[in-house]
């Protein structure tokens, strides 16, 4: 019997997907599953979801929950990670500090001060995880889904040696969003995407051999809906020629051309008509609105006498169903810039093809990035391993002179306004850092 384990299962809504995925590959559907949370109550919530399931489906799985990881990571295959280190009463004064000093942040768990601040407060807690996995499971594979996903799993390939990579919606989420712009059906076109994750690069856009960038940029260029959908990606793909996964509100903070000032935050980042086009805090309000209303969803869900049990979009079950001796499965994830991408920092953790079969991960190699996409992207990236290594040394100058170069900062604040919103984050987020023994800022 197969064992996989959900440390964060408490994210009910992302643990009953996943887990019905899972059920649905013969070689999966007799697995022992088993919930960690540190929240009971999300815990119980999760258990009795992933029961209805299994019952539904007829499947010979068991489902187990505890709030203690190590009891269970004994003898895992597969380790699934959405952790959240802080909650949103936390992560909020990554959102209103900045604001302060005015940078104007859209999501903030990815990078920039709130991003790093969040990592900070997470790589102690996912490189324990991994060393815990090191001992108990070592031939496991880890499925990271928690932000800021690059710093993460830097942290992690950094520190320990088992075998893991981070996942994202972005990348098959833009390639599903351009099928339906270039008028083809879902799964037509071929594509390779690789740089970093929430700003990778797709290399080729292509149908029966055909290059579909020509055709993209003349929609994207003409059409008015289609270009109010994604403003600021499809500015960007206007200048640079190719196109980046994560939403405009996304990458409107990762750059230094949109949220500098008002006019342009008022023109290019709340008149979109995609799902996230770059209002303020626009997805710490959403987690606060679940926050509230999470239980009453749970209950909703669990009353429901039949529950869907088709196939979501999802890589996890597909990687986990090729490691366990399944179809191979190709998607994009995180991994170790060990030779993949020429013109990104090597060692940095950089998103590119994967393949997944029984041996594990094989990434595969790209060579270069578009010469107009690789400063961002790689400015990006060194500022993403400047901030892990301040954060495994507890050095709170490092993390400062990462937060310094980031590229929206820059564009807002003078070098000491940079250290004084970084002192002040530091100084509200002292419970979270004990590894910072001293801040001198």
């Amino acid at each position: 019997m197969a064992k996989f384990v959900f440390i964060g299962a408490g994210s009910f809504g992302f643990t009953r997907n996943l887990v019905r995925d899972l059920l649905t590959f013969d070689n999966l559907s007799d697995a022992e599953i088993a919930l960690v949370d540190i929240n009971k109550q999300r815990l119980t919530f999760a258990r009795r979801a992933c029961e209805k399931l299994i019952a539904q489906g007829g499947y010979r799985a068991k489902v187990t929950a505890t709030t203690q990881r190590r009891d269970v990571l004994k003898g895992a295959d597969a380790v699934c990670v959405t952790i959240l280190r802080g909650a949103t009463s936390v992560w909020q004064h990554d959102i209103l500090i900045p604001k302060k000093y005015g940078i104007d942040t859209n999501v903030g768990d990815t990078r920039g001060p709130s991003g790093i601040f969040r990592a900070l407060r997470t790589i102690p807690e996912m490189v324990d995880i991994a060393r815990d996995m090191e001992q108990l499971c070592p031939r496991a594979i880890m499925l990271n889904y928690t932000n800021p996903m690059a710093m993460l799993c830097h942290a992690m390939q950094s520190q320990t040696d088992i075998q893991l990579t981070g996942l994202c919606h972005s990348v098959q989420g833009t390639a599903a969003m351009l099928e339906g712009w270039l008028g083809l059906k879902p799964g037509q076109m071929d594509y390779q995407c690789a740089g970093i994750n929430h700003m990778a690069w797709y290399l080729k856009l292509e149908h029966k051999g055909k290059d579909l960038y020509p055709k993209l940029k003349k929609i994207v260029a003409s059409d008015k809906a289609i270009y109010n959908h994604e403003q600021v990606r499809n500015e960007m793909f206007l200048a640079l020629g190719s196109y980046v996964t994560e939403s405009s509100g996304h990458n409107s903070e990762y750059n230094w051309w949109f949220r500098k000032r008002p006019d342009l935050i008022k023109k290019y980042c709340t008149q979109g008509t995609g799902w996230n086009p770059g209002h303020y805090a626009y997805i710490l309000k959403q987690y606060q609105q679940r926050d509230k209303s999470w239980q009453a969803s749970a209950k909703e869900w669990l009353a429901q006498d039949k529950v869907p049990l088709g196939r979501g979009h999802e890589y996890a079950a597909s990687i986990i169903s090729a490691y366990m001796g399944g179809d191979i499965f190709e998607f994009n994830g995180n991994l170790c810039n060990d030779g993949l991408i020429d013109n990104l920092p090597s060692g940095a953790c950089v998103e590119v093809p994967v393949v997944a079969s029984r041996k594990g991960f094989h990434a595969i190699r790209v060579g270069h990035i578009p010469t107009a996409c690789a400063p961002l992207t790689g400015l990006t990236a060194q500022i993403e391993m400047m901030a892990v290594e301040g954060c495994l040394r507890g050095d709170a100058e490092l993390v400062y002179q990462a937060i310094a170069h980031d590229p929206l900062t820059a564009a807002k604040l003078s070098l000491q306004e940079a250290r004084q919103m970084t002192k002040e984050m530091f100084r509200k987020n002292k419970k979270w850092l004990p590894q910072f023994k001293e801040v001198n800022l």
